[in-house]
């Protein structure tokens, strides 16, 4: 197979961190911003744009975001154990498309994340009610100031806000090809122990 230049590679997870680490200086913003795909319990889709913040290499490897467990992504991520999402970026027109089952990282790792986050931030997710009803923003406000009070300077991460890894079984890497002849990759397992097995796909 002629899965050679920015394809090659034995290790997906170090495949993926490469060609992040190549669009951090081409994308103007957040190039590590993904679009996130689950579905509620009536199986309609949802999907929105969270931010990726590590890739896994060790072990069965996995990429990890953070959220509030109580939002909408939170609920069904936990109803279904499965997510979906995928990387685009436009300077480098490459994308990376990644499916598996998920589990929640709530140790000293999303400890460790949720205390390098600006206080702002860290304080932020407290006050938050994540994809409920708002009566207006001057009440968010208003809730940011309590919090803040009760706080103080250095909250503990909430037990409701956390990690969740993605552990693929199938990921996928794509660039853009001459006259929409693009090359795709799609590397799959059965397991998340399994050795992974490379296919070309047509574009």
């Amino acid at each position: 197979m002629d899965r050679t230049g920015i394809f090659a590679g034995d290790n997906p997870f170090e495949l993926a961190r490469a060609w992040l680490a190549e669009a951090e200086p081409e994308e103007p913003n957040d190039p590590n911003a993904i679009a996130l795909a689950t579905v509620d319990a009536a199986g309609l889709p949802n999907v929105r744009m969270v931010l990726l913040k590590e890739i896994e290499t060790a072990g069965a490897g996995g990429f990890v975001f953070y959220t509030n467990y109580e939002s909408a992504k939170g609920q069904e991520i936990a109803a279904t154990g499965k997510a979906a999402f995928v990387l685009h970026w436009k300077s480098l027109r490459r994308q990376i498309r990644v499916r598996g089952r998920t589990e929640r990282e709530e140790g000293p790792q999303a400890d460790a994340y949720y205390a390098s986050r600006s206080l702002k931030s860290r304080l932020g997710a407290w006050a938050s009610r994540q994809s409920r009803p708002l009566a207006s923003r001057t009440a968010l406000m208003a809730e940011v100031a309590k919090i803040t009070a009760l706080k103080g300077t250095n909250p503990s991460r909430p037990a409701f806000w956390g990690g969740i890894r993605i552990i693929p079984t199938e990921i996928e890497f794509w660039a853009d090809g001459a006259f929409r002849l693009h090359d795709r990759f799609r590397w799959t397992r059965s397991t998340p122990s399994s050795e992974w097995v490379v296919d070309r796909l047509n574009p």
